[in-house]
C-alpha cells in the first residue's frame, strides 16, 4: 500500500467518524486547509523533478478530490438527518387549511368605471383620454363657453398660478372631460364614437359634491346622427348598467353652451320602502345631461358642421355608483376608510359582463 492509499484510508475514516458539523469542519481543515496535511504535500511538489511532479501531483489531486467529495457527502447526510429530526419535533399537518389573509377590494369608482366602459364598448365606443391640467382654450373656449360664464370664475374652477408678468390665460384643473372630446376630434376627425372617463375638479364640497370627482362623457359624430340615436344609446346604457329589463327616460329641455338642443335626462324610479328601484314607480331622478353637439364646438375641433353632426352626454360616475350600489354619502368615496372599502368594495373576480351586470 502506497502512502497515498494510507492517507486516503486515514482521512476517509476520519470523515466517516465525524459526529457533527464542527467535528467535520475540523477534519476538513486538518486535511485540506491551508495548513492541512494534504495541502502541505502539495507544496512539496515544487522541489521535485518534472517527472516526479507529474506523477505525484496527479495522485495528490485525486486524493484531494476524493476527500472533498467525502466531506460534501457527509455534510449532506448530516443536514438531512438534522432536517428529519426537526420535522419529527416540529410536525405539521399540511392537510389543514391555511390561515386566511385579508384581501384588498376594488373601489366602487374603479368597478363602475369598468362596467361603464364595458357597456359602451359593446355599443362601439372607444375610450379617449386627456390631461387633467387643461388650457383655458380646451376647457372653455373650444366648448363655446363665453368669458362671462360662471364656470370661468374662481369660485367655481381651480386656476393654476402664472408667473408674474405672464399675461396668458391660466391653465385650469379640468372641470369636465369634454376637452377630451375636442382633442379626440382633432386627432381622429369624423366619424367618431368615444367615451371619456376620468377625474374632474370643481370648487364644491358638501354631502353630494366633492372638489374632485369622476365623470364619463360620450360623443358620437356622423352624417345622420340624431336625438333619436342619443335616446336609444342612453336607454340601452341605463338598462344594462342598472340591470333591469326596461327603463323609461324623460328628456327635459335645458341649456349647455356646447350642445344645441340640450336636454337633462331623468329616469323613472321608485323610492318606496327607502330603497331605490330603477325602471318602475312614479318618481323621476335626474342622472345626466345631453344634447346635439353645437356647430361651434365642431368647428373648434376642425369638423365641418355642414357635413357632420352628432350627440354628446355626460354623467357623474360617483353618482351612478351611489344609485346602483346604495351608497349614501359621496364624501366617503374619498375618505380611504378601510371599513367602508371592505363593505362597498368588490373582489377581483367581480368583473362586468357584456350585458353590464356582474360576472362572479
Amino acid at each position: 500500500m502506497t502512502d497515498t492509499d494510507t492517507l486516503r484510508s486515514t482521512w476517509l475514516a476520519r470523515v466517516a467518524d465525524a459526529a457533527d458539523a464542527p467535528a467535520l469542519e475540523e477534519v476538513r481543515l486538518a486535511a485540506l486547509g491551508k495548513k492541512g496535511e494534504i495541502s502541505g504535500l502539495m507544496k512539496e511538489l515544487g522541489r521535485m523533478t518534472p517527472e516526479e511532479r507529474q506523477i505525484r501531483g496527479a495522485s495528490l489531486n485525486r486524493l484531494r478530490d476524493e476527500i472533498d467529495a467525502a466531506l460534501r457527502a457527509r455534510r449532506t447526510a448530516m443536514d438531512d438527518a438534522a432536517l428529519d429530526e426537526r420535522l419529527k419535533s416540529e410536525w405539521l399537518d399540511v392537510t389543514l387549511p391555511g390561515r386566511p389573509r385579508p384581501h384588498g377590494t376594488i373601489h366602487p369608482v374603479s368597478q363602475v368605471m369598468e362596467e361603464v366602459t364595458a357597456i359602451f364598448a359593446d355599443m362601439g365606443f372607444a375610450v379617449a383620454e386627456g390631461p387633467q391640467v387643461e388650457s383655458d382654450w380646451f376647457n372653455f373656449d373650444a366648448l363655446n363657453i363665453p368669458p362671462e360664464h360662471p364656470a370661468r370664475q374662481e369660485h367655481d374652477t381651480f386656476f393654476m398660478a402664472r408667473a408674474t408678468g405672464d399675461n396668458r390665460p391660466p391653465h385650469v384643473l379640468r372641470t369636465h372631460t369634454s376637452p377630451v372630446q375636442i382633442r379626440a376630434m382633432q386627432a381622429q376627425g369624423a366619424p367618431i364614437r368615444v367615451i371619456a372617463p376620468g377625474r374632474v375638479y370643481r370648487m364644491d364640497m358638501d354631502q353630494t359634491h366633492t372638489p374632485m370627482f369622476h365623470q364619463v362623457e360620450g360623443l358620437a359624430i356622423g352624417k345622420d346622427i340624431s336625438m333619436a340615436n342619443l335616446k336609444w344609446t342612453l336607454e340601452e346604457f341605463c338598462r344594462a348598467f342598472f340591470e333591469v329589463p326596461s327603463v323609461e327616460l324623460r328628456f327635459r329641455a335645458s341649456h349647455f353652451p356646447f350642445t344645441e338642443p340640450s336636454a337633462e335626462v331623468d329616469i323613472r324610479c321608485d323610492w318606496s320602502g327607502g330603497q331605490l328601484k330603477i325602471g318602475e314607480g312614479e318618481s323621476w331622478l335626474e342622472i345626466l345631461g345631453s344634447g346635439m353637439v353645437h356647430p361651434k364646438v365642431l368647428a373648434a375641433a376642425g369638423v365641418d358642421s355642414a357635413e357632420w353632426q352628432g350627440f354628446a352626454f355626460g354623467m357623474g360616475i360617483d353618482r351612478i355608483a351611489m344609485l346602483k350600489y346604495g351608497i349614501p354619502d359621496l364624501r366617503a368615496f374619498f375618505d380611504g376608510d378601510l371599513r367602508w372599502l371592505r363593505h362597498y368594495g368588490f373582489a377581483a373576480g367581480d368583473v362586468p359582463s357584456v350585458s353590464g351586470g356582474l360576472s362572479r
